[in-house]
């Protein structure tokens, strides 16, 4: 294929290109970056629901015909709309956790998108020197690694340690050691930060690929005359060509690297000295992903290895089914059925079918009002209260049915801010000791805790506190231990 086919086709048929097409593009990219781009994290859908409805009321989007959203819809039905056509067509990806509940995140074409529009940005400067000593390292490292010639091998090895060699000898005769100038170091910085962001999206283009074998075995299950054997064969294939291809090559032998302990050690090792050795300044909130990169990347390789599974599940169910358990004739029309929506899914078009049931469905509410017409008979009460002869205030045990005190949080606060006043850092169980204990039980230490939310705080499940409420009985409860910063 030419590169001007090639390009025809990205244009035409890429939801890159469609999601840049779009006349409300402005609205649509800036809610997926906010949502889904700056924190990294999938969002259930209520919660989806939820904040994108807020976002159309507060730009006060009225319709958008390429959407089917008129004027008449409410911000709810607005929302719900954008979601489903968004997921259409291809701009998020949703699945579904092992609860029930639907998560949707950034599908590889959107974070693509995005990580294009911010390389747009125009920089303070262009750093040239970093670019051309990456290009260069580039393509000194694969000369070295592509020559076979064992003895050109070990002259270029020879040529490193001579190079070495004077480096520690300069260094010892007290010769400075060469660092890296702002203008060096921005550009390097911010390249490796822009292409760690663009290894996610790979990620999910691996994972798409798991997700398209899995897609193939339910369109060739459906067709009804492919045996069993024919799909086991066909998954075989498939999966041996994903992982024999460039792509299932460089992913699986990354996650091998990403779940090796020692790597990821050495990882947090040079990502910590690498920050500390930044003028901190210099660095912009955006380029602080790579403090979380790790955490990223297992999340994304543990969604490829989650829709393996899920393609393995589907494969185990087709094996395993049992052919006497449906007729021939009922088992025909479900593979009809399945053909015909797969034909429908491949053109991105959605049914509206639905299933009428022939019964009305039974309700029981035996404690519920009974509707009805007639009255109620009147209750009659011929009897006199008399009144008790004792004084209620001498009855044993009746002063537990009044709060005779309460929790004043004002002052819990003002002792928390009193114990860090002298120092940095206090643990709850310091606070307490330091104003004399619990003197109103449990009700005040659970009062310290709905303080503690206003202040900034670490919570320790692996070390535990033992806070005293009551003296008397000598009765203590054992807690989680709470440090409270200043």
């Amino acid at each position: 294929m030419s590169e001007t086919q090639l390009l025809s086709d990205i244009l035409n048929d890429s939801p890159c290109a469609e999601l840049l097409r779009l006349r409300n593009r402005e609205i649509i990219v800036l809610f997926l970056y906010e949502t889904f781009y700056k924190h990294r994290e999938p969002v259930a859908y209520d919660s989806l629901k939820m904040r994108l409805s807020d976002y159309l009321s507060s730009i006060n989007l009225e319709k958008d015909e390429e959407n089917d959203i008129n004027v008449f819809d409410s911000y709810d039905e607005k929302a719900y709309k954008y979601i489903q056509k968004w997921t259409d067509k291809g701009f998020l990806r949703n699945y579904q956790e092992e609860s029930g509940e639907v998560f949707y995140e950034l599908s590889s074409y959107s974070s693509k998108v995005i990580d294009w529009l911010l390389s747009l940005k125009k920089d303070e400067f262009v750093g040239t020197e970093s670019k051309f000593m990456n290009l260069y390292g580039q393509i000194k490292e694969l000369v070295e690694f592509t020559n076979e010639d064992p003895e050109e091998r070990i002259r270029m090895l020879e040529q490193k340690k001579m190079e070495i060699e004077h480096q520690i000898q300069s260094l010892r005769a007290g010769e400075s050691a060469m660092v890296y100038e702002d203008y060096q170091v921005l550009p390097r910085f911010r390249d490796i930060t822009r292409t760690a962001k663009e290894l996610l999206s790979d990620f999910k283009e691996v994972e798409d690929n798991f997700k398209s074998i899995t897609k193939s075995i339910y369109q060739k299950h459906a067709e009804g005359d492919v045996s069993k054997g024919d799909i086991l064969g066909y998954t075989f294939d498939a999966l041996d060509k994903l992982q024999q291809s460039s792509q299932g090559k460089s992913f699986y032998a990354f996650w091998d690297f990403l779940m090796t302990p020692s790597m990821q050690d050495a990882w947090d090792n040079m990502v910590d000295d690498l920050y500390h050795s930044i003028d901190p300044s210099q660095i912009r909130q955006e380029d602080m992903f790579l403090k979380n990169m790790k955490q990223y990347l297992y999340n994304s390789g543990k969604k490829v290895y989650q829709a393996n599974d899920k393609m393995a599940e589907k494969l185990s169910r087709i094996i395993c089914e049992n052919n006497n358990s449906q007729s021939a004739a009922s088992k025909r029309v479900i593979q009809d059925i399945q053909s015909v929506l797969l034909q429908l899914a491949s053109q991105n078009i959605k049914p509206d079918v639905s299933l009428e049931l022939e019964t009305i469905p039974e309700i029981s509410m035996p404690i519920e009002r009974k509707l009805t017409l007639e009255k109620t008979d009147d209750v009659n009460y011929n009897n006199v209260i008399e009144i008790a002869s004792a004084d209620i205030a001498e009855a044993e045990h009746a002063d537990k049915l009044f709060v005779s005190h309460g929790v004043d949080r004002s002052i819990l606060k003002q002792r928390i801010h009193d114990s860090l006043k002298r120092r940095k850092q206090v643990s709850l169980s310091d606070v307490v000791e330091e104003s004399g204990g619990l003197e109103k039980g449990l009700a005040e230490l659970f009062g310290y805790i709905s303080v503690i939310r206003g202040f900034r705080h670490t919570i320790n499940a692996d070390r535990t506190q033992t806070i005293p409420f009551n003296s008397e009985l000598k009765k203590s409860i054992v807690i989680p231990e709470i440090i409270i910063l200043k």
